[in-house]
């Protein structure tokens, strides 16, 4: 790109991103300036840390050099690409920092631990009771639905492709299901 006479920081973002793949250090350092803003600000809207943002637009960056030489630009702009790229990688973070999913059988050992007097106890049992009872109460689909979703920590996506139906219907299910639970437990507390 000197050799054309442009200077770097003027080459076309196509330019500089088939250029990372030459393995040049100076385009790859023109290609992270140009970018690096725009990949941070992606990734730390999303997950909220400064670290972590840094640490996923630096991923960003690998990838694309990685991957430069399938970037089509028919598809959308580099910038366009990158954040795509960087919102993904952000995304993929937090979901794995999401709390892990307790099995039912590790439950009791948890509930033990949480209720250790009589009066925790007692409340412990009539709770889970009145959730037994509303979820029986509910359409047999709709509990699975937010069983999948709330005990198992089951994504809407996966819960459609468990069942078997569109996302959409998994996604209602889930949140009417939430809406009757709501209202059954609330009704409870208030007599």
């Amino acid at each position: 790109m000197r050799r054309m006479g442009l200077p770097l920081g003027r080459a076309p973002d196509e330019a500089l991103l088939s250029g990372l793949t030459t393995g040049d250090p100076e385009i790859a350092v023109a290609f992270v300036r140009r970018f690096q803003r725009t990949v941070f600000g992606v990734a730390i809207a999303v997950v909220g840390d400064p670290q972590l943002a840094e640490d996923i637009a630096q991923q960003t960056f690998e990838r694309a050099w990685r991957h430069a030489q399938v970037y089509d630009s028919r598809r959308g702009s580099v910038k366009t690409w990158l954040m795509t790229i960087a919102h993904n990688l952000a995304i993929d973070a937090v979901r794995a920092r999401r709390a892990t999913p307790v099995a039912p059988e590790d439950l009791d050992p948890l509930l033990d631990i949480m209720t250790d007097t009589p009066e925790r106890q007692a409340l412990a049992d009539e709770t889970a009771a009145r959730i037994r009872t509303a979820l029986a109460a509910l359409p047999r689909e709709q509990a699975r639905a937010l069983v999948m979703a709330g005990i198992y920590g089951m994504t809407a996506q996966q819960i459609a492709q468990f069942e078997g139906i569109p996302l959409g219907t998994a996604k209602t299910r889930i949140r009417t299901a939430m809406r009757k639970l709501r209202t059954a437990l609330g009704s409870e507390v208030s007599r």
